[in-house]
C-alpha cells in the first residue's frame, strides 16, 4: 500500500487546534455530568415501576457516559485542558464514572495511537484481527475459536462488556512501561468497590446495580462499536514495522464516521478519528473545526453514514494481497481457488 505524503506544512498547521480553553471544557463538563447525574436519578426511581423504563433511560445515558469518557480519554492525551494537575484530576474523576482505569488505560491507549495498524501490536488497545495468511495456517480448533471471537455476539455483546468490566481490572498489558501501573490499577479496583459499596449500603443493592450496570453495559457496546467502526473498515491500513507509517495510519488507518450532528455531539466529535489520529493532542471540541477548515484531507480518507458502518460487521481478516479486510465467505471462496 502506497504511502500519503503531503506538504510538512500543512500537517504542522494542525498544531493551532491543540489550543485548550477552560470555557469549552467547563461547559462540556457541565453539559456531560449534569445530565447524567439526572438521568441516572430517573433511572434508579423508574425501577419501582419497570426495569425496561430504566433500560429505556439507559440508553440515553449511556451515551452521556461516552461524552464523559471522551472527557477522560482527552485527558490522557493530556489535552482538555492546560493545566496538567487540573486534567488529570478531571480524569480521575470521569474514570470513576466510566469504571475505566485513567492512567493505565491512558497508557495503553497512546501506545495504540504510536503503533496503530502496526501487525505487531494488533492487540494493544486494538480489536485483533488475524491475516489471511496466519488464518489459513490455523488448525480447524484454531479456526473455530477465531470464528467465535469474530462472531457478532461476542464482538459487539460479550466483548464490550467483558473488556469495560474485566479486562480493565488486571494488569493484562506485559510490556516493560506497564510495570510501574500494577499497583495504580489495583488501588483503583479498590477505590472503585469502595464507592460501589458506599452506594449500595445507602441505596437499595439491586436498584443500584441495575442502574449502574445497564449504563455501564450499553456504554460498553457503544464505545467498541465505535472503535471497531474506526479500525476495522474494508480500506484499513495494516502493515508490518517495516513498512508502517505514522501519517498514513492516521489518515487511512483511521475513518471518519459521518453521524448526525446530535449523535456526533453526545460521543465528543470521536467519529471525527482521522483527524484524531493525525494529532491526538487536539481536544475534542476542536475537532469539527479542524475538519471543516482542511477539506483537503477527505482525498485521503474513508468516509462512513451509520448505514454504511452496518457493513463493516462481515469484515474478519486483513489480506495483506489485496490490502483490505474481507469477510469469511471471501476467504473461503480464494481458499477453494487455492488463492490463500
Amino acid at each position: 500500500m502506497n504511502r500519503i505524503t503531503v506538504d510538512k506544512g500543512l500537517i504542522k498547521s494542525f498544531v493551532k487546534y491543540t489550543k485548550t480553553s477552560k470555557y469549552k471544557a467547563f461547559i462540556q463538563i457541565v453539559n456531560s455530568f449534569g445530565p447524567f447525574i439526572g438521568i441516572w436519578i430517573l433511572m434508579y426511581y423508574a425501577f419501582d415501576y419497570s426495569y425496561w423504563l430504566t433500560f429505556g433511560l439507559g440508553l440515553i445515558n449511556a451515551f452521556f457516559l461516552v461524552r464523559i469518557f471522551i472527557i477522560q480519554h482527552d485527558c490522557g492525551h493530556r489535552s482538555f485542558v492546560s493545566n496538567s494537575k487540573v486534567r488529570n484530576t478531571i480524569g480521575y474523576v470521569c474514570s470513576l464514572f466510566s469504571t475505566i482505569p485513567y492512567h493505565y488505560w491512558a497508557k495503553s491507549h497512546n501506545v495504540h495511537h504510536a503503533h496503530n495498524g502496526e501487525l505487531e501490536l494488533r492487540d494493544i488497545g486494538d480489536i485483533n484481527v488475524l491475516t489471511v495468511r496466519e488464518f489459513s495456517r490455523l488448525s480447524p480448533w484454531g479456526r473455530f475459536q477465531y470464528r467465535i471471537y469474530r462472531s457478532f455476539a461476542v464482538m459487539f455483546i460479550l466483548g464490550p462488556i467483558y473488556y469495560v468490566v474485566i479486562h480493565n481490572r488486571l494488569p493484562l498489558i506485559k510490556m516493560d512501561i506497564f510495570k510501574n501501573e500494577k499497583w495504580r490499577l489495583y488501588l483503583n479496583d479498590l477505590i472503585l468497590l469502595i464507592i460501589f459499596g458506599v452506594m449500595a449500603y445507602f441505596l437499595d443493592i439491586w436498584k443500584f446495580l441495575a442502574t449502574h450496570l445497564t449504563i455501564i453495559g450499553i456504554f460498553s457496546i457503544i464505545a467498541i462499536w465505535f472503535f471497531y467502526v474506526q479500525h476495522q473498515h474494508e480500506e484499513a491500513y495494516k502493515e508490518w514495522k517495516y513498512k508502517w507509517d505514522y501519517l498514513t495510519s492516521a489518515l487511512r488507518g483511521s475513518t471518519y464516521y459521518k453521524v448526525p450532528k446530535l449523535f456526533n455531539w453526545l460521543t465528543g466529535n470521536i467519529g471525527i478519528h482521522h483527524i484524531h489520529h493525525l494529532n491526538p493532542a487536539i481536544p475534542n471540541y476542536n475537532l469539527q473545526k479542524a475538519h471543516n477548515e482542511n477539506p483537503w484531507l477527505n482525498k485521503y480518507i474513508t468516509t462512513l453514514t451509520f448505514v454504511e458502518s452496518l457493513k463493516l460487521i462481515g469484515n474478519k481478516l486483513w489480506d495483506e494481497a489485496s490490502g483490505r479486510m474481507i469477510t469469511f465467505r471471501e476467504y473461503y471462496k480464494m481458499e477453494r481457488m487455492g488463492m490463500a
